[in-house]
């Protein structure tokens, strides 16, 4: 069944003075409209990879009947964002949407013949004294009257507006879903229920790890699909050299097993998150429902590692775009419950319609220590230091960086994605029997190694006792070390996992004077890295969430709020971002 994904409504607003005023206006006003949601359908893709769908009011709004006309449509069309346009000036608090439970943002086209700047700014004071933060869109070069063009500033700030505001919508009612509870103390997975559904407007769900052992004892799984799975598996993953010392080495037949359980275990997850028709067959109609969840995350370790074999297969599989069935969208699972960077990642996903790599940020390695070890001088984006980012789990396989974009490596949406691309994916992967010190009951670790030259994003959310959700990024590239190079430093720990190596972009400021210095601000020890300078759209969804950003390295040029950010401040803009956010509140 298809997903009934939230639409974007359009609001042409109007001068409503008839007589001759509104008439004159009504085919320009309506006609904006049109090419907005034109514009936007041609340019944004749900996470299915079909068109975004755009509702327009069925008149313009010239006053407060009107405006409640387009509310009750909007109610029945499932419309989760609200952009206004306008060419000329209309009465704000009678035309304005008034629902607080949506991001909004408003279009007021620059010429001379009507005022349309006018009411974008009067509006936006009523959208700020009314506490309802909007986004304003105004053209920095003034129009003709009959200009049917949608400026180049214009649609670059609807197209940032839209794709935060629509991750937004889509977050909304559903699900966070914790397979176990809390990993090794981090506290990432402890699972903070009034963040997610005061900030996200989402409900947590939860099911003990036991479940994972009921449906394999039981059978509650496709048999089909797991035969098939398993085919596709001793085809296409390749196994890796052993690294356990001998006595800890296991046979070839309980490798075997291993793999049995752990492709159950991926097939089991996503059955868990999203549901599964085909249960219902087998007489389990309960368990075909699933549990709506948008993403969620598993504990794994020890509860479960100690016993039973890792979850990193299943991490992996679920979180690329591709598996036994072929190319579809990411299922995002955290490793070790880590929520915080589960909804990190759900952030960058609904912003890029990408998979994620999940990693530990695990050390800096400064220009003199790499020469120290390896006698390699670090050069171009690397000069300044490099951060290994690493980590047992849910490094999807498009993190292999062997799709590509203009001959160039890229992670691309899965409609994007070509057969040969996620084939080499698989041909540049191993999965290496997990180290039996770590994991005692064994499984498979994804093993590869990151292309470099990738422009990529790395974020994380974080909570703080009295303030709340913080968000922080750092846009960056991976890197290429020589072989010897990178084989050298990534024996020092452990060679089982995939490696991205990273260079954060450096702007001799704040966080951001140096490699250390983002490496030393960095709030947790995991980190959520999305392709794409993605910092900007990061930075809007962030504040139409009212979650404050501690730090980042965004050209100031690139930053949309809404408007009323600006009278909290406008020389420091990231303490007028922490007073903005604590005054609004969450959205929900």
């Amino acid at each position: 069944m298809a997903v009934k994904y939230p639409k974007i409504g359009i609001r042409p607003t109007i001068d409503g003075r008839r007589r001759g005023v509104r008439e004159s206006l009504e085919v320009q006003t309506m006609g904006m409209a049109e090419r907005v949601a034109e514009f936007l359908q041609q340019n944004l893709k749900y996470p299915d990879g079909s068109p975004v769908e755009c509702v327009i009011a069925d008149s313009t709004i010239g006053g407060v009947k009107e405006a409640a006309n387009a509310r009750d449509k909007f109610a029945g069309a499932n419309v989760g964002v609200s952009i206004t346009v306008t060419p000329c000036w209309c009465y704000g608090s009678e035309t304005m949407d008034m629902d607080a439970t949506i991001p909004h943002a408003v279009w007021g086209f620059n010429g001379t013949e009507r005022p349309g700047a006018v009411y974008l700014a009067a509006v936006l004071s009523a959208y700020a004294q009314k506490g309802i933060p909007a986004f304003g869109i105004y053209g920095e070069d003034v129009q003709e009257s009959d200009s049917e063009l949608i400026p180049d500033d214009v649609q670059s700030k609807l197209l940032q507006f839209a794709r935060s505001a629509l991750a937004v919508a889509i977050m909304k009612g559903q699900s966070y879903l914790s397979l176990g509870s809390v990993s090794m103390g981090i506290a990432g997975s402890i699972v903070n229920e009034q963040f997610f559904q005061d900030y996200l407007g989402m409900r947590n769900e939860y099911v003990d790890m036991s479940e994972f052992v009921r449906r394999m004892e039981e059978g509650i799984y496709d048999k089909q699909e797991f035969e098939r799975a398993l085919a596709w598996v001793k085809e296409s993953c390749a196994e890796g050299a052993d690294n356990n010392p001998a006595h800890l080495q296991i046979s070839r037949e309980q490798k075997d097993s291993q793999w049995e359980t752990v492709v159950k275990m991926t097939l089991i997850a996503r059955d868990l998150m999203v549901g599964n028709p085909e249960l219902e067959k087998l007489g389990f109609a309960e368990e075909a429902n699933g549990h709506n969840a948008i993403a969620a995350g598993f504990q794994g370790q020890r509860h479960w590692t100690d016993h039973f074999p890792n979850g990193d297969f299943m991490e992996t599989i679920l979180n690329s775009s591709f598996d036994w069935n072929g190319r579809r969208a990411p299922y995002l699972l955290a490793t070790e419950n880590d929520s915080l960077n589960g909804v990190t990642m759900l952030f960058n996903y609904l912003l890029t319609n990408t998979a994620q790599i999940f990693a530990d940020v695990r050390t800096y390695w400064s220009p003199s220590a790499v020469e120290r070890v390896t006698g390699h001088k670090l050069e171009g984006e690397a000069a300044g230091g490099i951060l290994h980012l690493i980590n047992s789990g849910s490094a999807a396989l498009d993190g292999t960086g062997e799709q590509t974009i203009d001959g160039q490596p890229a992670i691309k949406p899965f409609w994007e994605i070509t057969d040969e691309e996620a084939k080499t994916c698989l041909e540049k992967t191993e999965f290496r029997p997990a180290s039996q010190e770590y994991f005692r009951g064994g499984g498979f670790s994804t093993d590869y190694l990151t292309k470099g030259g990738m422009p990529v994003t790395m974020a994380r959310l974080n909570l703080v006792k009295g303030l709340g959700p913080v968000l922080q990024l750092v846009e960056g590239y991976t890197i290429d070390l020589p072989e010897d190079v990178h084989h050298t430093l990534d024996q020092r720990t452990d060679p089982t996992w995939p490696t991205t190596w990273f260079a954060p972009k450096l702007t001799d400021q704040g966080s951001f004077k140096s490699v250390y210095d983002v490496m030393n601000n960095w709030g947790a020890n995991h980190g959520a890295i999305s392709y794409g300078h993605i910092g900007a759209d990061l930075l809007t969804l962030a504040s139409i969430l009212r979650i404050p950003v501690s730090m980042h390295n965004v050209e100031e040029e690139r930053i949309f709020r809404p408007r009323v950010w600006s009278l909290f401040g406008t020389e420091d803009l990231e303490s007028a971002d922490y007073r903005a956010c604590q005054n609004f509140g969450p959205l929900y």
